[in-house]
């Protein structure tokens, strides 16, 4: 009974302070009854040894690396006693029924562990990115390497290429034609500046006309026919110039556009064919030397790349070989109606015949801006 007693002193809840030193609360009844229990035993037993040790407790107190925090009160059970001697930290939390701070652990090294992990998932990202951005750049390397050395081979006629006779025709033709109808594109542009100007020149001398007849009485007459057919003929210009205008656009797209749209096929087809030519070469080479582990895992790698290569340049045959085809039904279409249009209008112009000419440009449905419309107002800039 006297163990009892000294255990449940020494398990006793010590108060603690934010420096550690025990504190002050009111006095405990629990302590003074165990005080005088011990006393009496004392007397009837004759010793004095339980009154030093019981005084001892109460002036030293237990050790607080020793001490147990009991969460149900005295008299719990052993599976609610934290031992102090594993709490670690500054971090604490504060117990209400005895109105106490208590210490908390683990908040500090979760904190510090996901920290860890963020910043590990982080690094592994960026080295992640970095390892694919250098494949790329192997893969571009190495692939411009067997592209260059294959051009060159086939530059000083050591190397072999794959050559398609009839498609290669027609891909000149199309750049011979490309050639010819820029010539004529710059013509036009050509001829439209200069009709400009003369249309301007007329403008200027019809008004000038006007003004002399108003100021020469004696000449009013003849100064007046003359205005008047030069503001005739200026006005038959502007309405060629809509036409020539609407040629030259349609030229422009034809040729800046259509063709070009073409011509890029064209230029990935043959990059295409580049590369298929090199890595044939190269599966070609591999395959005339030795057959140990290495060299036939380099083959299959080789025919690997030689088949997507191989897919690529049919591929892109196929797309200009269509093109080519739709190219020349649209350039037949287009410039029939265009050259009709340039030689109905140019034939009506110098012909005075101002009807036909204005019949011309409402059948191929060509709108002329009223004068003064030619800068956009404020709204449209807008």
């Amino acid at each position: 009974m006297t163990d009892s007693i000294m255990s449940k002193a020494a398990t006793m809840e010590i108060p603690i302070n934010s420096n550690g030193d025990t504190g002050t609360l009111p006095e405990d009844d629990s302590l003074e009854q165990a005080a005088q229990l011990q006393w009496n035993l004392d007397e009837k037993v004759g010793s004095s040894r339980g009154t030093r040790d019981l005084q001892q407790v109460m002036v030293s107190g237990p050790n607080l690396n020793e001490t147990s925090i009991v969460s149900g009160g005295y008299g719990g059970t052993a599976e609610g006693i934290i031992p102090t001697s594993s709490i670690k930290g500054p971090a604490v939390r504060y117990n209400a029924e005895f109105n106490k701070r208590i210490p908390v652990t683990g908040l500090g090294s979760n904190m510090h562990h996901s920290s860890s992990s963020s910043s590990m998932t982080a690094e592994q990202t960026t080295r992640g990115v970095a390892v694919e951005k250098l494949e790329t750049v192997k893969k571009w390397g190495l692939n411009t390497y067997k592209c260059t050395k294959q051009m060159i081979s086939e530059r000083f006629g050591r190397g072999s290429r794959t050559v398609d006779l009839e498609l290669e025709a027609q891909i000149e033709v199309l750049r011979d034609t490309k050639r010819k109808y820029e010539n004529v594109l710059r013509l036009a542009r050509a001829l439209t500046n200069h009709f400009y100007n003369m249309v301007q020149t007329q403008h200027a001398l019809g008004d000038t006309f006007a003004e002399l007849s108003q100021k020469s009485p004696e000449l009013r007459d003849e100064f007046g026919y003359n205005s008047e057919t030069q503001k005739l003929l200026c006005k038959n210009g502007e309405t060629l110039l809509g036409a020539i205008n609407f040629f030259v656009s349609s030229i422009n797209t034809l040729v800046n556009k259509t063709m070009e749209d073409t011509l890029m096929t064209i230029k990935m087809y043959e990059n295409a064919r580049l590369e298929f030519d090199a890595y044939r070469a190269d599966l070609e080479e591999l395959s005339m030397g030795p057959r140990d582990a290495v060299a036939m895992a380099r083959i299959d790698t080789a025919q690997q790349q030689y088949h997507v290569h191989k897919e690529k340049y049919e591929r892109l045959r196929s797309d200009v070989t269509i093109k080519l085809k739709f190219l020349e039904e649209n350039k037949v279409k287009v410039m029939h109606k265009q050259l009709l249009l340039f030689h109905n209008a140019i034939s009506a112009y110098f012909a005075g015949n101002q009807q036909q000419l204005e019949e011309t440009l409402k059948q191929f449905n060509i709108k002329l801006r009223p004068p003064g419309a030619d800068k956009p107002s404020w709204l449209e800039e807008q």
